[in-house]
């Protein structure tokens, strides 16, 4: 058979004539004709109606901006124990124009949306009627503020996939509160609206314990609606206190005991003008315990129910009002001035021994008073005809003010002023709350001090002091003479718990040598063992200590300012207790140190076991 050779047949071309060429060019003409005319239509329109078909369009949508508010940091003592905190609440939101949207189910909206509003949180229909009747396009009315969770959440779970209601929202929010109410009140302070602080840490910590506000934003429509985007809130930080709740309470119970122990029944007055408590580690300069009455609640700081009559409140002018409330809310340990007396004994004596003009070898005689300038300044003794000889020991036990009056002129007035500022004395404490008074102006200086003033001064007459700074002095007497800041906040915490800030104690200087230190302690230890601050004894406990006794102006008034400052243990004191009582209500407040001893006692006497503080050797 014989083979076929196979031909190659060659593909068929399609010409691209000019005829077609023309069509896809008019084509083309066509669609760039109809692109341009499509231009100029939008930009007319655009140009002459552009607003009008905006307006539309946002009318269809609803814009949500809300706020998501931050959470204001707690205040919490030196176990965690929280003084202040804020708790989650809700606002009732009411949008007008969201409810009256839909013209057609307009009073279907408007009854669903009042049931609810009345049954879940009380609020009139004819409140939210009026609203939509005054104001119909208005986006945001605060109908009800400070709902709690519990509510809400009842609230939001009935009204789930109920259509009807309609132009409600809750908006989330904080409110500040107390758990203790009173408990630290000078020392903690409060907040006002917009989580502003107004007194004590909540003021001077206030951008630490302030966040940022959060938002959440976005355009929703009645078809779909887009994901919103959401700006998370910085909370505010945590301060953790010094503060200890337990030696709080303890501090507050036995000053309102005594309070309530010296009422005068007949003119219906309590047991004192003003009363004060510190407790200080003189180790550290924490402050441990700080409490001033009268108190005040936290959670309601501008009520006077507790002082006075509902008729005395209505009479009072808004200025009345407010200088009291002023008052009230005052803290008396840092920004009252007052007389010290005779706790400023130990300082006279430190500073004559720190220049050489006292070696502890001292005798000295009071005859009752020691006569100076163009005055006879009188002792305590002056009634008894004097102490007569005493040492120094003796001197501190009979807090004899001649021997003070003696020791302060052979100091001299150069030394003496340098030393009162050497212990803190007119300069700024430094401690972290408002208020920290400036005392320079009420000391004397080398220049305008005469040998009166000096012998006054000597025994804490004449001139002012604050409590903080008294008892930041008195720590470095006692600790071998370390001046430590006193301070009330010593870390600070995010809002997960992490420590972003330790507070470490700032020594600020040395004040005296370790051996004028000890020879201070013996003479105050004596001082409580046998002298003018025998009712300070805590059994099992070593107390040293001195009382205090000032006479205010004018002079002659029986009108005093009445002390203890105290420690324990005697060898390596952990910690401090002043009290001051400014015109306890006793027949003679010139003789009222033994009850104010009596006072620190009880309080040394729960305080003492709480802290773990060294019991005194058996021997």
């Amino acid at each position: 058979m014989s083979k076929r050779k196979k031909r190659k047949v060659p593909a068929l071309r399609q010409k691209f004539t000019k005829g077609m060429q023309k069509k896809l060019v008019i084509l083309f003409m066509l669609i760039l004709l109809a692109f341009v005319i499509l231009i100029g239509r939008i930009t007319y329109i655009n140009a002459s109606e552009g607003e009008n078909y905006t307006k539309i369009v946002l009318d269809q949508q609803q814009y949500t901006s809300r706020t998501i508010p931050f959470k204001r940091g707690d205040i919490v003592d030196s176990n965690g124990t929280k003084l202040a905190t804020s708790e989650r609440v809700y606002n009732v939101i009411l949008d007008a124009k969201v409810l009256l949207s839909n013209e057609k189910k307009a009073e279907t909206y408007k009854q669903a949306t009042t049931e609810a509003l009345q049954t879940y949180f009380g609020i009139e229909a004819e409140t939210v009627l009026n609203i939509l009747e005054e104001d119909p396009t208005s986006r945001y009315t605060i109908l009800k503020k400070g709902i709690d969770y519990d509510t809400a959440k009842a609230y939001e779970k009935a009204v789930e996939g109920n259509t009807d209601i309609q132009g409600i929202w809750l908006e989330e929010d904080y409110v500040r509160k107390y758990p203790y109410d009173t408990l630290a009140c000078d020392v903690i302070g409060f907040s006002v609206d917009g989580n502003v602080g107004a007194a004590g840490l909540e003021a001077y910590y206030n951008s630490t314990l302030n966040g940022t506000d959060g938002r959440k934003y976005g355009y929703q429509n009645t078809e779909a609606s887009t994901t919103q985007t959401v700006k998370e809130p910085v909370n505010g930080s945590t301060i953790v206190t010094t503060l200890d709740a337990n030696l709080q309470s303890i501090v507050e119970k036995h000053l309102s005991a005594f309070y309530e122990e010296h009422r005068n029944e007949a003119t219906q007055g309590g047991g004192f003008k003003n009363g004060a408590v510190i407790m200080m580690n003189p180790n550290t300069g924490e402050i441990l315990a700080m409490s001033s009455l009268p108190i005040f609640d936290l959670n309601n700081p501008r009520d006077l129910s507790n002082y006075y009559s509902e008729e005395q409140i209505a009479a009072m002018s808004s200025e009345e009002k407010l200088d009291i409330l002023n008052g009230l809310w005052r803290n008396f340990c840092v920004s009252d001035t007052y007389e010290p007396g005779s706790t400023i004994k130990p300082f006279t004596v430190a500073t004559g021994l720190e220049i050489g003009k006292l070696t502890g070898d001292e005798t000295y005689y009071c005859g009752g008073y020691l006569h100076v300038g163009d005055h006879d300044i009188k002792c305590i003794s002056y009634d008894e005809g004097g102490h007569g000889y005493q040492n120094l020991t003796q001197v501190m036990e009979n807090s004899c003010n001649v021997a003070l009056m003696e020791i302060g002129l052979d100091i001299g007035t150069e030394e003496f002023s340098k030393y009162q500022h050497i212990f803190g004395f007119g300069e700024y404490s430094g401690i972290d709350l408002p208020g920290d008074a400036a005392t320079s102006a009420l000391l004397y200086q080398p220049d305008n001090m005469g040998s009166t003033d000096l012998a006054t001064n000597s025994f804490g007459q004449n001139f002012n002091v604050t409590m903080v700074q008294l008892i930041s002095g008195f720590c470095s007497l006692i600790n071998g003479g370390n001046y430590y800041e006193p301070h009330v906040v010593k870390a600070i915490r995010d809002e997960n718990g992490n420590v972003t800030e330790t507070i470490e104690p700032v020594l600020e200087k040395r004040t005296i040598s370790k051996k004028t230190s000890e020879m201070l302690k013996s003479y105050m230890h004596s001082v409580v063992e046998n002298g003018s601050g025998k009712y300070a004894k805590v059994e099992g406990y070593d107390v040293g200590g001195k009382t205090g006794t000032a006479e205010k102006l004018p002079r002659g008034e029986n009108k005093n300012v009445d002390s203890f400052i105290g420690y324990a243990p005697q060898d390596n004191p952990e910690i401090v207790v002043y009290v001051v009582i400014d015109e306890p209500n006793v027949p003679n407040q010139a003789r009222c140190s033994n009850q104010i001893s009596q006072l620190a006692a009880d309080i040394m006497k729960e305080a003492f076991p709480y802290l773990n503080i060294t019991k005194a050797s058996a021997e």
